[in-house]
């Protein structure tokens, strides 16, 4: 097996996170949404349409990263391009602290190699 084979092998094996957000849930559950860590991939398809992504971001760029990242618990897409219109009209603090989520997630693995 090839390095980078072993390594798309390895990355399939990671555990998606979840963030839970109260306001979008039904009764007393929490909307749960999940996410696997960013990628160079996904950086460089929401940079296209937000080519200042990492050094000056705009909520139409987090919106655009929560739309490609936000799964279901069944895996499938939680938003499509569709609902942008809806995302926007969000609290902004609601959107930052998804957004935070997504880009901290997988960090703990870089914890644990540190040590």
């Amino acid at each position: 097996m090839t390095l980078a084979k072993r390594i798309a092998a390895k990355r399939q094996e990671k555990p998606r996170s979840s963030f839970e957000v109260a306001q979008w849930g039904e009764g007393d559950s929490p909307c749960v949404l999940y996410f696997t860590p960013v990628s160079a991939r996904d950086i460089d398809q929401v940079s296209r349409k937000h080519p200042t992504l990492l050094r000056d971001t705009t909520l139409p760029g987090m919106v655009d990263m929560i739309i490609r990242k936000c799964e279901d618990e069944s895996g499938d897409p939680a938003f499509t391009l569709e609902d942008k219109p809806t995302l926007m009209g969000e609290q902004v603090t609601t959107l930052t602290s998804i957004f935070s989520a997504i880009f901290d997630a997988g960090g703990e693995d870089e914890d644990e190699e540190k040590n």
